[in-house]
């Protein structure tokens, strides 16, 4: 098998041009899943993609849904484990276009840092990423004469534009998605040369809340003291959801919140990890949140409470004496561990009515709630995966929390019953969701190399 791997190797390097081609083909179908301008774009990319899996030898189709087409390849060997890989074909908006550098869709080869990338809108997010996998899938079948094992490709085209059809998807072919573990490349690497396996993702709650007081604006000289002021008593309620150790005090917030485990507390101490290159370019120098924890401890396994926008009263230009008649704060809090959403919502919502004075009133609004993403890093999936990675990256990869929040990956928790791993090969200076996206070449190039060595390990 060892010298099986080397020559799946040798094909991926040997082939790397051809693979590009390919990739500057999807690349080049503005697949927008955000704008209606864009469905026929996405329809023809999932179209690519499914003649692609086919000419593979995947049993591959397209699925249409209210919404745009999924794609599922299915191919196996009736014995193994079965593993199930998720990526997306759509793509973000490319406004303002006259900020990028290039057109966004017509894929090349540049110099940027010192590094050679792959610009292009999707280079990174994610059709570059799910492509490591197809290509990783290619070289195996060019080698082996037949694909790696037991595998279901399962590609979206709504991930951008928040989902709409994936669990009604989910839900109606669960028989057809059924496997061991998921398999997902929508994640990014430590740094340029560490590799990293994302073993927890944040759970998201969002709520929004109004505070009316008068029912109408009033004259702060005629009415300022004895009128309730509707910004006064939000932001003496958003004041209180913090104490000056940057806990959150919401009733029961931290129930479920597990404790980092300290063999993870000491592999990221050795990550040389600078809080100053990490808050130096965004202007900042000091950690706010809470006081005893490190940064990458409250980015990877700590729940946070933010203020993502604040309204109320005059914002325009110049100046106007007004007591507003409300006043508006979107509030978004980032989940771990075992919390739930739905009761840190209703502690929330008492905890502001709580606080309420006299002739002060509030509504809500919710914006989503799911639960965090914690996955069995027990499994030996995980330890094989980290083991393929060190080899090919020739430093220890890294088992690391990710801050953000992937919802497809509880979505394949409730719906399908099965974990996932997450592992992915993008940089944080890709840009994407902004102008001038880009890829890194090692990162494609790589990332394919990867995916061989976890897939000869998975079916080892």
């Amino acid at each position: 098998m060892i010298v099986a791997v080397d020559q799946v190797l040798e094909t991926v390097d040997a082939t790397i041009e051809e693979t590009l081609e390919r990739l500057f083909t999807l690349l080049a179908i503005p697949s927008i899943s955000t704008d209606p301008a864009f469905d026929a774009d996405c329809t023809r990319a999932a179209d690519w993609l499914v003649a692609d899996l086919q000419a593979l030898g995947f049993d591959a189709q397209r699925h249409d849904t209210p919404g745009k087409p999924m794609v599922v390849g299915k191919t196996s060997t009736g014995t193994g484990p079965s593993f199930l890989f998720y990526g997306h074909y759509d793509m973000q908006p490319v406004d303002p276009l006259d900020l990028w550098e290039h057109d966004p869709f017509k894929a090349d080869i540049s110099e940027r840092g010192g590094q050679k990338v792959i610009r292009g809108r999707g280079s990174s997010d994610d059709k570059g990423q799910l492509m490591t996998f197809i290509e990783a899938c290619r070289a195996w079948k060019a080698v082996h004469g037949t694909l790696p094992g037991n595998l279901t490709i399962f590609l979206e085209g709504e991930e951008e534009s928040g989902s709409p059809s994936l669990i009604p998807f989910l839900r109606a072919q669960k028989e057809l998605l059924s496997a061991d573990l998921a398999l997902v490349c929508d994640t990014g690497m430590y740094d340029l040369e560490t590799p990293s396996i994302c073993t927890s993702l944040r759970g998201m709650l969002g709520e929004e809340i109004t505070i009316t007081g008068p029912n109408r604006d009033l004259h702060s000289g005629a009415y300022g003291g004895p009128a309730t002021n509707p910004i006064r008593v939000l932001t003496k309620i958003l004041a209180a959801l913090h104490d000056d150790q940057g806990r959150v005090t919401v009733p029961g917030f931290y129930d479920g919140v597990p404790e980092t485990p300290q063999v993870l507390k000491d592999a990221w101490a050795g990550l040389g990890f600078e809080t100053a290159n990490f808050l130096g370019p965004v202007g900042l120098s000091t950690p706010a949140g809470e006081v005893d924890r490190s940064v990458l401890e409250m980015i990877w396994t700590r729940p946070t409470c933010e203020f993502n926008g604040i309204t109320g009263g005059y914002t325009g230009d110049g100046f106007k004496t007004v007591l507003p008649a409300e006043a508006r704060a979107k509030v978004s809090f980032r989940l771990v561990g075992t919390q739930d959403p739905h009761a840190i919502r209703k502690n929330f919502r008492a905890m502001v009515e709580g606080m309420l004075p006299p002739d002060a009133k509030v509504s809500f609004a919710d914006h989503g709630a799911s639960p965090a993403s914690v996955m069995p890093t027990d499994a030996p999936a995980f330890e094989q995966a980290r083991t393929a990675l060190t080899e090919e990256w020739g430093k220890e990869a890294v088992f690391v929390g990710g801050g953000g929040s992937i919802p497809v990956v509880g979505r394949f928790k409730e719906e399908l019953g099965i974990d996932s791993m997450l592992v992915g090969f993008a940089q944080d200076d890709d840009a994407i969701h902004s102008p001038n996206e880009k890829y890194n070449l090692m990162s494609f190039h790589k990332g394919i190399r990867s995916w061989v060595r976890i897939l000869e390990k998975l079916n080892g």
